[in-house]
């Protein structure tokens, strides 16, 4: 937008320039070849109106900017400056070129079908002063020339401003297709922020309040008959409400879970299933391979589908054993959470083995392939279920030595 702007200040001065030379050549023409005593005062009184037109017009009725209608200022302006010219140009046959600035100005504001017109009248006018003026026999190119000149402008001048429109179009549509996309992209945005505020709040809390009403229940049956084993439950969903806690606030604040602080995958990995591991169900966790540091998010990850799974398993499944499995490999690392519960018909994959549905398959495909991996499920009735994800790792390639 500046350097528009820019341009079109250093072409304003162009044509003012050539106006006060063509003006000034004119005038000086005037006294030394033209000045007649009965119509010198009347032409130099003219000229001097003409002069103070033009500047006066630069300042209170500038011209349109490209592409806006003139104001009825300017066009009150172009109209006065033409008709002092056409009275000079009686007066002073001199005065014939200062008509290029306003030939200029009125191809500038007006559109085509009124500017093509106009310029028609002045170039008349134009050849009609020569011929007048002319010496001797008329010279052919002072019938020739201004025509020719003025249609060369003119459909230069025209060109331009048709090309200058259809850019102006093309620029509209582009802005207007940005913004569209700026506003798709920003729903986008919307969106994909609270799918992932859903998986998180499903993975976390969502679980571990599960997990406390299923204790607390427990605890509620056996208060009367086994006061400790009431305790021990409640004691456990104190616990879940402090890691809980603990998850939430690094959520708020978009932290990695809890359990990776200051721990690796496989020791957080192990941590769960020692955690998860109770009256009923056996959680086992191990490791095959070498594990070397993975990039957070692929930690957070595997960690999260893992919660996920387990969490699966403890409200659906029905299961007494279960088992984490990491492996690593070079160009990838997998996890796999399998159990020896009810499994269920992966035809349908947002089924939970108990008929009911939920967010938590859906959640754990969505994590693996935001970190470009791949989640598969095997199952079927009776036959226990396992939960696959596989992420690739991209390996840095090794710098050769400087010689």
């Amino acid at each position: 937008m500046r350097h528009t702007r820019s341009e079109e200040w250093r072409l304003a001065a162009v044509v003012h320039a050539a106006f006060f030379l063509l003006l000034g050549s004119s005038f000086a023409r005037f006294l030394t070849r033209d000045q007649d005593g009965a119509r010198a005062v009347w032409a130099t009184a003219l000229y001097a109106v003409f002069c103070l037109l033009y500047v006066l017009g630069a300042f209170l009725a500038p011209a349109p900017r490209p592409g806006c209608a003139p104001t009825r200022r300017h066009l009150v302006w172009l109209g006065s400056v033409s008709a002092v010219w056409v009275v000079l140009l009686v007066l002073a046959p001199s005065a014939t070129w200062c008509v290029m600035p306003l030939l200029f100005a009125g191809l500038h504001a007006l559109p085509p079908r009124l500017s093509v017109p106009l310029a028609g009248v002045l170039t008349a006018l134009v050849v009609v002063s020569e011929v007048r003026a002319a010496e001797g026999t008329v010279n052919p190119n002072m019938v020739v020339a201004p025509p020719a000149v003025a249609a060369v402008a003119t459909a230069v001048l025209v060109r331009l401003q048709r090309q200058g429109a259809r850019q102006r179009v093309l620029i509209d549509d582009l802005v207007r297709t940005r913004r569209d996309l700026a506003a798709t992209e920003r729903r986008a945005g919307v969106l994909a922020e609270r799918q992932r505020l859903a998986t998180e709040i499903h993975d976390t809390l969502a679980q571990g309040l599960s997990s406390q009403r299923m204790l607390l229940q427990a605890a509620e049956r056996v208060w009367e008959t086994d006061p400790e084993a009431a305790r021990e439950h409640v004691g456990k969903a104190a616990g879940i409400a402090s890691r809980n806690l603990a998850e939430a606030r690094r959520f708020v604040h978009d932290l990695a879970p809890a359990d990776l602080d200051g721990h690796s995958l496989p020791a957080a990995l192990a941590a769960l299933a020692e955690r998860e591991s109770g009256p009923g169900l056996t959680v086992d966790f191990r490791l095959d391979g070498a594990s070397d540091p993975l990039p957070e998010r692929v930690e957070a990850t595997l960690l999260r589908i893992a919660q996920g799974a387990l969490a699966n398993v403890r409200e659906h499944a029905a299961a007494t054993r279960a088992a984490l499995t990491l492996t690593c490999l070079d160009d990838q690392i997998s996890l796999d959470v399998a159990d020896n519960g009810r499994g269920f018909d992966v035809r349908s994959p947002t089924a939970a083995p108990d008929g009911t549905r939920g967010h938590g398959l859906p959640a754990m495909r969505i994590r693996a392939r935001q970190s470009g991996g791949t989640l598969t499920v095997e199952s079927a009735p009776g036959e226990g279920t396992v939960v696959s994800v596989a992420v690739p790792l991209v390996l840095e390639t090794p710098k050769e030595p400087v010689p």
